[in-house]
């Protein structure tokens, strides 16, 4: 059964909440792990593209958009709206909703994001999967 995790992050920015979104890629990259990263928008998915590059001054993530012909070659994928990735371990959710594929993950990534109305919307989500009996973790930024 797929595991949730959902970290509250403080209040911050987006840019703030969108490098922690990075930084978390980057732990389960370097652990190997196959992510896909599922954005509300295409605007969204650019500007975290953009950012996987440049983070941090040393930062080399390599990704590429789940449906492109590059995505089979890298471990980090991203996309949004309905399109799935062919295979990741893990999705770290930046949608409002719950993805129609999300059980396909070994595991899901939640956050309460950088403002009230993404809280909001981050407790319908952890209501979801609560009450479907999912295993929920709640990590504390």
């Amino acid at each position: 059964m797929t595991r949730i995790d959902f970290h509250v992050l403080p209040d911050g920015s987006q840019r703030q909440h969108d490098i922690y979104i990075c930084q978390l890629v980057e732990r389960a990259w370097r652990e190997g792990r196959h992510v896909h990263l599922h954005c509300e928008t295409e605007t969204l998915q650019q500007a975290l593209d953009e950012l996987l590059w440049t983070f941090y001054d040393a930062s080399f993530l390599p990704h590429a958009p789940a449906d492109s012909p590059e995505a089979a070659q890298v471990r980090v994928t991203l996309g949004h709206g309905q399109q799935a990735p062919q295979s990741a371990e893990l999705l770290v959710n930046l949608q409002r909703e719950v993805p129609p594929f999300f059980s396909q993950f070994e595991q899901v990534v939640e956050t309460t994001g950088p403002d009230e109305a993404a809280r909001a919307q981050a407790r319908n989500r952890y209501r979801f999967y609560k009450d479907r009996g999912y295993p929920l973790e709640t990590i504390k930024v």
